[in-house]
Formats: C-alpha cells, sequence, structure tokens
C-alpha cells in the first residue's frame, strides 16, 4: 500500500452504505485510506464495511444522520479515536422529491435542504478545525448536473440544495486555502442509484446525452479520488461535471 494514493489519510465518506457512497468508499480504501463510512442505513453499511475489512482494508462505520450537527461530532470523535484526524471528507449523501414550489410542504423542503445542504455545511464545519491543526485536507461535496440547470420540473428542493453546495464549496475553497484545505465539488450526471428517479424522464435525459447511457456509480468515484489525493495538490474551488456531455446540449 505503500505506492497507494491515499496512503496515511483518514476519510471519511457520508452516504456511504450504497450507491456512489459504497463506491466511493471502497475506491478510497484499496488507496490505501482509513475510512469511516457512514450512513443511516445501519445494517447495509456495518456488512459493507465488513467485507471491506475482510479483503484487508481498513473500513469502519458509524451511524450519522448529516441533517444533525451532534451527530457530526460524535463521527468525527469516533474517526479520530479510530483512526486519527480526518483529512478527506467526501459529502455524498443526498435525497430528492418531486415536488415543485407550489407544492412543496415545509416539511418536505426542510428535509432535503437538511440533508443535501445542511450536511454538507456541518460536515465542513465538523472537520475543518482538525484539518486546519494538521496542516491541511481535501473535501469532496457531491452536487449534481442539477445544480447548473433548472433540472427537471418540480424539484425545486432537491435543485436549490445542490447549486447550493457548489456556492459552499467555492466559499469554504477561498476561506481555507490558506490554511491547505482544498474544497471542491462533482456534478454527476446520470448515476445508476436509487436517486434516479423516473424511467419516462431518465429515458428522455439518456436520449439528449451524447454518450447515450446511465453511469454506474464505480465510473464517478476515481474523480472523487483525485481531488481527494495530492494529485490534485493545486486544486480547489472548482467543480467538476461527469454528466456524459449532458450539460452541452
Amino acid at each position: 500500500m505503500n505506492d497507494a494514493l491515499l496512503s496515511g489519510k483518514t476519510a471519511i465518506v457520508t452516504g456511504a452504505a450504497r450507491g456512489q457512497g459504497a463506491a466511493h468508499a471502497e475506491l478510497l480504501a484499496r488507496e490505501g485510506a482509513n475510512v469511516m463510512l457512514t450512513d443511516v442505513l445501519d445494517n447495509v453499511g456495518e456488512a459493507l464495511a465488513e467485507r471491506l475489512r475482510g479483503e484487508g482494508l481498513s473500513a469502519a462505520y458509524t451511524h450519522l444522520d448529516v441533517s444533525d450537527s451532534n451527530e457530526w461530532s460524535a463521527a468525527v470523535e469516533k474517526t479520530t479515536e479510530l483512526f486519527g484526524v480526518p483529512t478527506v471528507l467526501v459529502n455524498n449523501a443526498g435525497i430528492g422529491a418531486p415536488s415543485g414550489v407550489a407544492d412543496c410542504s415545509d416539511e418536505e423542503w426542510r428535509r432535503v435542504i437538511g440533508v443535501n445542504q445542511d450536511g454538507v455545511f456541518f460536515g465542513m464545519r465538523a472537520v475543518v478545525p482538525g484539518m486546519r491543526g494538521i496542516g491541511g485536507g481535501s473535501i469532496v461535496n457531491i452536487s449534481s448536473q442539477w445544480g447548473h440547470t433548472g433540472g427537471a420540473p418540480a424539484h425545486v428542493a432537491y435543485v436549490a440544495s445542490k447549486w447550493a453546495v457548489r456556492g459552499l464549496t467555492r466559499n469554504a475553497a477561498l476561506t481555507y486555502g490558506k490554511d491547505n484545505i482544498r474544497v471542491n465539488s462533482i456534478s454527476p450526471g446520470l448515476v445508476d442509484t436509487a436517486l434516479l428517479g423516473d424511467p419516462k424522464r431518465v429515458e428522455g435525459d439518456i436520449a439528449r446525452t451524447p454518450l447515450l447511457r446511465v453511469a454506474p456509480p464505480e465510473e464517478i468515484s476515481p474523480t472523487v479520488l483525485y481531488l481527494a489525493s495530492d494529485q490534485s495538490s493545486y486544486v480547489t474551488g472548482v467543480d467538476i461535471v461527469i454528466d456524459g456531455g449532458l450539460e452541452t446540449v
């Protein structure tokens, strides 16, 4: 593991029980990181961490509702006790809702914003002090191709939250560059996860995508790895769109 890209680094990945988060966590672990998988799907998350450990990788799991700042404090504390101060954070957890402005309830709005936007803010706030103390780190926030567009009809809370993730990323990069903390975001397009949504809409999006397909989560993970590693040591404040060319049409 001495030549692994993340050897000696400690990473927290949110929403890591399945989908993109699981793929990201596994690749980071295979590249030498000590990985704390977090999610609210405890049985699934524990099983993945156990499998990774069974393959000789350094991984653990802890429950984390990213919309709860107190749970963030506990997760960072547990990670530090097991592996040391987190030097990588992947804010991946996200949820959606199909409502538009007129029919989005207060509860639905707050639930989506709480996970997708507040969760990113709470996560960065929780790890920045430790990163400053040890001389730097890398934060990777997962936005969305819909964080560049109006998305699709309805889905107002999701689209708003993903635009916000890019703003949070830019501001944090500007603020903490002097501390050698790099903050970047990734905006995936069509990825084969539970959030993919209505099949008819997806068919239309595939038809408008130059590469004419949906990506598996594993095609996003190498960019997460790049941004988490020292290969991107002069990269901060950027958003990388991975959408098969959809944004170009």
